[in-house]
């Protein structure tokens, strides 16, 4: 039977990486249930390289987007199913060493097992090549869909944004409400809240209708969130 690794370490050079440490890939490719040594610390590290580089690539794509919308952008690239759809895409299901009881179960087609299973190898590359090389790879990998990004349809308004992270969160919906209104009637100037009782926070912003000084408190509101 081939060794899975060898098969990853063909991969890795059809894509312009060569593996200096073989062993680290095999590694990355060992499931927690195959035995005690596995993937899990390259998971972790994968993790953080990942968020940094996609972090990079659309903070300069996009210099004119806030902190919320580019972490918005970010979580739809860098989420479970789209890096088990990447692991998919790269044949990795064929290269992870799994327990009998996840063979069986076709834990090979697991998206969270293929999703660890991609932040691990970014992990070890970065371990192995250093961050260069690492991003070199990612952005590699990643360039059908940051080629596709839509800034209209990804970078959501603000309102939608922070529903989905807070869903993303298991938490409930924000609650907005009119604080106060100031002006003649053409000329009004509206403070909306929103509030997330979760939290116990609420933030206050104004502006010229009720349903843009929603979506400005609603930006805040996210920005503040993701600063935490």
């Amino acid at each position: 039977m081939n060794n899975p690794a060898d098969s990853l370490v063909a991969f890795l050079k059809q894509q312009g990486y060569t593996p200096d440490n073989e062993q680290l890939f095999s590694l990355a490719m060992t499931h927690r249930s195959f035995g005690k040594t596995n993937n899990e610390r390259l998971e972790f590290i994968g993790d953080a390289a990942l968020d940094l580089i996609i972090a990079e690539v659309l903070y300069l794509k996009y210099p004119e987007l806030p902190e919320g919308q580019l972490s918005h952008m970010r979580s739809l690239l860098v989420k479970g199913e789209a890096l088990a759809e990447l692991s998919l895409k790269c044949g990795l299901g064929h290269f992870i060493k799994l327990g009998q009881g996840e063979r069986k179960t076709g834990g090979h087609l697991r998206p969270s097992i293929l999703a660890d299973a991609f932040e691990a190898l970014i992990g070890a590359v970065y371990l192995d090549g250093g961050f260069e090389a690492c991003k070199a790879l990612v952005l590699k990998l990643f360039n059908d869909k940051l080629s596709c990004i839509d800034q209209k349809r990804e970078a959501k308004d603000a309102k939608t944004a922070l529903q989905e992270y807070l869903q993303s969160k298991k938490m409930k919906l924000p609650e907005y409400a009119l604080v106060k209104s100031a002006g003649k009637q053409h000329q009004q100037i509206f403070t909306m809240s929103c509030s997330i009782a979760e939290l116990q926070v609420t933030v206050e912003s104004s502006g010229a209708s009720k349903k843009l000084a929603e979506q400005k408190a609603a930006q805040l509101m996210l920005d503040r969130l993701v600063s935490e």
